[in-house]
């Protein structure tokens, strides 16, 4: 359905819909929810609703009300409900986003997230298919969280992993999207489901440019690389190189683990944002004052045979 007022929709995939107010204000819709990645409750409640929170700084805006989405099961006691929604109160007075309330189901398996509305100026608005040739991708987050949650689930990520793991999935990217507000932003994503090469191809092919990837310098976790090496890989890396099927190109010999790494499914993931080759070094130096690491990862070039090239 066409509406002048409907800025962003379903067409490329972005990270949420934006609808034109006045010429001030503009509305950001999302939803997201998802099952346990971890076992404490409260931790869960917490990235659930960093990684909700996320689709919004995505596109350039602020958060300011959320509801919570529920699936809960009868068989577990109602203290472990709570600590959930604990959780991700905290997040959201951190991302000072009101909770207005929400809605919760009887369910198999627990699920949690929020539908949250934000606001942002219609012409600051980020889009992901809006790269431009000659623009720099800068990521903020380091990549691998998939694979290390598999190593949370399977009993064998070390306490060092994990934490640096959560630490990653529950800092707000509230703080790098603050961080580079006023610079000129081209295009923007953050990395979660569909992994960097997911995204990356998602936003080139929005852009109908081509993204050279610089695998010698994305920002990992510790541990990812090795249990990639003995085969723990989640199931969403398959789903990932699927969906991005024939659309890159490898042009250095690289490790398959890294190139699962790149596939890998993230939670709660960074921003990828591409900017004008310009503006690199100062954003690079506003982005220090963030809780994560962060990287340039690429470039945007003219459109090729294929939309990603690996190098």
């Amino acid at each position: 359905m066409n509406n002048k007022d409907l800025l962003v929709g379903i067409e490329t995939s972005d990270d949420a819909a934006v609808y034109k107010i006045n010429d001030e204000l503009a509305l950001i819709e999302t939803l997201d929810f998802f099952t346990p990645i971890v076992d404490d409750p409260y931790t869960f409640g917490k990235i659930a609703a960093t990684n909700s929170l996320s689709d919004v700084y995505a596109m350039g805006g602020e958060p300011t009300m959320a509801m919570n989405i529920v699936c809960f099961p009868n068989c577990l006691p109602p203290k472990i409900l709570t600590e959930i929604l604990k959780g991700g109160l905290e997040k959201m007075k951190e991302a000072e986003c009101l909770l207005i309330g929400g809605h919760t189901v009887q369910d198999d398996e627990p699920k949690y997230g929020l539908s949250v509305s934000g606001f942002v100026h219609p012409n600051k608005v980020w889009k992901n298919s809006s790269a431009r040739i000659g623009d720099i991708l800068i990521l903020t987050k380091p990549l691998g969280l998939g694979i290390i949650n598999t190593a949370i689930k399977g009993g064998i990520a070390t306490e060092e992993e994990i934490t640096d793991a959560v630490h990653t999935m529950e800092t707000l990217n509230k703080y790098a999207k603050r961080s580079i507000e006023n610079y000129t932003i081209n295009s923007c994503t953050d990395i979660t489901g569909f992994g960097l090469m997911g995204h990356c191809y998602e936003m080139a092919k929005g852009s109908d440019t081509t993204f050279v990837l610089d695998s010698s310098n994305l920002p990992i976790l510790k541990g990812a690389i090795d249990y990639a090496n003995i085969g723990l890989i989640p199931k969403g890396c398959y789903d990932n190189k699927k969906f991005v099927g024939n659309n890159y190109i490898v042009e250095k010999e690289i490790d398959e683990s890294l190139l699962n790494v790149m596939f890998n499914p993230e939670t709660s993931g960074g921003l990828l944002i591409t900017v004008p080759e310009n503006e690199v070094v100062d954003i690079l130096n506003n982005l220090r004052g963030i809780p994560t690491r962060f990287a340039v990862v690429g470039k945007v070039v003219e459109k090729k045979e294929k939309y990603l090239i690996i190098k």
